[in-house]
Parts: C-alpha cells; structure tokens; sequence
C-alpha cells in the first residue's frame, strides 16, 4: 500500500475526490441551468483522472508496454466510474445512477488516455533523457 502512495500520490487524491463527489448531497447552483453541466463535469473529473494516472505511471516505469498500461490508467477508472454509478443508485437517496452519466465517465476515460499516451508519456520521456 505504501509503494502505491508513493508512486500514485495525487491519482489516489483524484479517486478520494471522485468518491466523495460521488456519493455527497451536491448543493443547487445557478451553473445547473447550463445545458448538459453534469456530463461535461464526469468528462472532466475522469479525463483528469486517467490523464493524471498516466503522468504518474509514466514517471515510475522505464519502459512502457501500451496493454500493460491499460489497467491503471483505462480499465480501472473506468471500473470507478461503473462503481460510483451502482453506489449513487444503491446506496444513497439523493442520487441516481444513470448510464449516461457513465458514458461521459467513459469519453473522459479514453481522452485521457489519448492525451497520457500520445502527449504526457513523449513529453515525460523526452525530459528523463
């Protein structure tokens, strides 16, 4: 557990984050009037997420395999994103699931990890050099 702190330190700060936004009472604001806020906000908590998990993997491996990478930095937010959908509908009662919600987790998903791999990861490499 401690290596994963040491080697994912602001990626596990984006999960707790996510995780608390998640399943809290979100307060009304005058942003909810905005068309479709909801969605861009998942597509930005979970691209940030990939994208962040994608710097710090980069910096803590020599060489990078793009299928092993995927676990980290795809498939496991977007199991996140799956998790935190089923708690909202099964464990709280000021919020719902709803698949929409994980299909722009999903977007979110796969544009951080266009940007980690094909921006962050050449720019990390470039710099170890």
């Amino acid at each position: 557990m401690i290596h994963y702190l040491k080697q994912y330190p602001f990626s596990l700060l984006i999960i707790c984050t996510i995780c608390y936004l998640s399943l809290c009472t979100m307060p009304e604001t005058e942003l909810d009037d905005v068309p479709f806020i909801d969605k861009w906000v998942h597509i930005c908590m979970y691209g940030g997420l990939s994208g962040v998990l994608w710097i710090e993997y980069v910096r803590a491996h020599r060489s990078i395999k793009f299928m092993k990478a995927l676990l980290p930095t795809v498939i496991f937010p977007l199991a996140l994103s799956g998790t935190m959908e089923l708690l909202q509908a099964y464990c709280t009662t000021t919020r719902s699931g709803d698949w929409l919600d994980m299909a722009a987790n999903s977007i979110g998903v796969i544009l951080g990890m266009l940007v980690g791999y094909y921006i962050i990861r050449p720019f990390i490499r470039r710099k170890k050099r």
